[in-house]
């Protein structure tokens, strides 16, 4: 199936009397006949659900939808896309670990990798992701067991080279783990060109009306875990917690989002929502036509502010001579995302002077869904980063991010003409 049909079909299949739409199993608990059928599950000798911290009908079906249409093996929602990248990482590191990230990632997950993760042992090492190969080699180490990077970064709108870095990491025996929130798989599929593992915040183009908050994971079954077995203990070794299950060897390419839903989401919890996952299912449903026109969209609102004597700068990969132009046109040949950065000539008081007189377009901290919005990155999302943190992730003082929805182009473009016209 085509991604159209697969945003419509995939993950659900009704038989013959059963409902159309996917119901919502809006249970904690599942009855079993016997002690011994429930505690099959418990030592994961037979499918099936109990409890659904660990897994739900609804949440399955939709996580099988996102999988289908990233051409993954399997995949798993979480109760936000922060919650997908911390589990995405955690599942193969530990205390000792190291990886090698992009610095110009999402400001939020830039705290928990910096931060956060720091603080549990897992160290981490942020790259300028468009260094040459060898430059970016230097970074790693012998502990090193991930690299990670946003396809389309939120907010500099750079362009990761998937195929660089799928090289430099696979020649260093460790997955490369991809976001693709904003390209979402309609405008790019990382798993084919070499990503092995991709995270979402479901949160934005997914749901796509700001709705729901939710993630979610989904493992290609290409990286060979026991390759690198010493690397990835857990994966390869016993897991006493489950009698000595070995991952890989048990549930071949299904032993990192096993791993993930037995070990991580039973210990932490961070599940999303059956009445959650039900809304991001409407909201794919229509994904592929969505995404089309924020781009159509986008594409004319960024052509229009590169003509305006007031805008001092804007990047949008879509856009003639733009810096990731030649890479979108790689990866991103039929659009890139509805998300563009600029700035308006006069610095910080004349951007918020600006931002402050839109009238159609709302300043929000959201981005990617049908209604447009903006925000100042360096007040917003990224205050908790330092001004060197800010240099380093390429965020300049006067960004403002901009996500074009699906409104009339012109009533947009209208919109900006007089919040320009006042400053």
């Amino acid at each position: 199936m085509k991604t159209e049909t697969k945003c419509l079909h995939s993950g659900y299949v009704p038989g013959n009397g059963e409902p159309r739409q996917l119901p919502v199993y809006q249970s904690t608990t599942w009855k079993y006949a016997s002690s011994d059928d429930m505690g099959k599950l418990f030592d994961l000798e037979a499918s099936g659900y109990f409890y659904t911290r660990l897994q739900n009908p609804t949440n399955d079906a939709v996580a099988a939808k996102i999988a289908a249409l990233e051409g993954g093996v399997a995949g798993m929602l979480t109760s936000s896309g922060q919650a997908a990248n911390f589990f995405a990482l955690f599942n193969i590191c530990e205390t000792g670990s190291h990886i090698v990230a992009s610095s110009a990632i999402y400001g939020g997950t830039y705290n928990l990798l910096g931060v956060t993760m720091k603080k549990m042992g897992i160290d981490v090492t942020f790259v300028d992701q468009d260094l040459p190969e060898e430059e970016l080699a230097k970074e790693f180490r012998p502990n090193t067991r991930a690299v990670f990077g946003e396809l389309i970064t939120n907010p500099t709108v750079s362009v990761l080279d998937i195929e660089k870095f799928a090289r430099l990491a696979h020649s260093h025996g460790v997955p490369l783990i991809v976001d693709n929130t904003f390209a979402t798989p309609v405008n790019c599929r990382p798993i084919e060109w070499g990503a092995d593992i991709v995270t979402h915040s479901t949160t934005k183009y997914m749901d796509g009306h700001a709705i729901g908050v939710g993630g979610a994971i989904v493992d290609s079954g290409n990286f060979d875990w026991m390759a690198h077995a010493d690397k990835f203990p857990g994966l390869t070794t016993p897991d006493d917690s489950y009698h000595g299950i070995v991952y890989a060897e048990r549930f071949g390419k299904a032993a990192y989002i096993t791993k993930a839903t037995a070990q991580l989401m039973r210990d932490l919890g961070s599940i999303q929502s059956p009445q959650n996952a039900f809304y991001l299912q409407n909201g794919l449903e229509s994904l592929a036509v969505r995404m089309n026109r924020h781009c159509e969209n986008a594409l004319k609102i960024a052509e229009f502010l590169k003509s305006q004597d007031k805008v001092a700068w804007i990047r949008y990969p879509e856009l003639e001579g733009d810096k990731y132009y030649d890479l979108a046109q790689k990866y991103l040949p039929n659009g890139s995302c509805g998300v563009m950065a600029f700035a308006v000539k006069g610095g910080r008081d004349k951007a918020i002077r600006f931002m402050d007189s839109l009238r159609l377009m709302t300043i929000a901290t959201h981005v990617a869904d049908a209604r447009t919005c903006l925000l100042h990155p360096a007040s917003h999302t990224h205050r908790q980063l330092s001004e060197e943190q800010l240099r380093e992730a390429g965020i300049a003082p006067d960004l403002i991010r901009l996500s074009v929805g699906l409104e009339n182009a012109d009533d947009l473009i209208e919109d900006l003409k007089q919040a320009l016209d006042k400053i």
